[in-house]
């Protein structure tokens, strides 16, 4: 576990169990993925790291976003070909980087098993290298989640869009789920 202080990295270590804590470079240099969950210096951490990172997955999960004046969170990237991924992969590029674990709030990730109406979470994710895919599956269904491919990292900027625009409709006190409903509920459905 590392952390911009060492009390606070130690402090969260022992609340988690994790193996070790330190700075960010000792942490970066530790096992085979590092996930970077930053608010939007990700791509500078990255860059300052880029060495410690070398041959390593690095899961970024940052959610890109700024208030707007109309209420809500926004993209602070341009969006499109734009995303915090894609910046965090320019600024590590002996890396491999993928996108996941973005999406859903912080509180899912303490359930021991996240499963939601008898279904395991599903974890959309995007990588640029099989090896990123390969691990970050890997991780996902140790969790007890289901791995969700949604392609290369150059569609990260949809699975960042997609964050903002749930964290929005929680903001405002909807439920995102009421917004995407299972087909099979529709009027007239047939199970196939």
């Amino acid at each position: 576990m590392g952390g911009r202080t060492a009390p606070s990295a130690a402090a969260t270590a022992a609340r988690i169990g994790a193996a070790a804590h330190g700075g960010p470079a000792e942490t970066a240099r530790y096992g085979e993925a590092v996930l970077l969950a930053v608010p939007a210096a990700a791509p500078q951490v990255a860059r300052e790291l880029a060495a410690d990172l070398a041959g390593r997955t690095v899961l970024d999960r940052t959610v890109p976003t700024r208030p707007s004046s109309n209420g809500g969170p926004v993209l602070c990237t341009a969006g499109g070909s734009d995303s915090a991924a894609l910046r965090v992969a320019a600024a590590a590029p002996h890396s491999h980087v993928a996108r996941a674990f973005g999406i859903c709030h912080e509180s899912i990730w303490t359930l021991p098993q996240p499963a939601f109406e008898g279904a395991p979470l599903a974890v959309p994710f995007c990588r640029d290298a099989p090896a990123a895919e390969a691990l970050t599956r890997e991780l996902i269904t140790s969790m007890g989640c289901t791995p969700l491919p949604c392609g290369g990292l150059e569609r990260a900027a949809l699975l960042e869009a997609a964050a903002v625009f749930a964290v929005g409709v929680w903001w405002s006190g909807s439920e995102v789920r009421h917004a995407f409903p299972a087909p099979a509920l529709a009027p007239g459905a047939v199970d196939d």
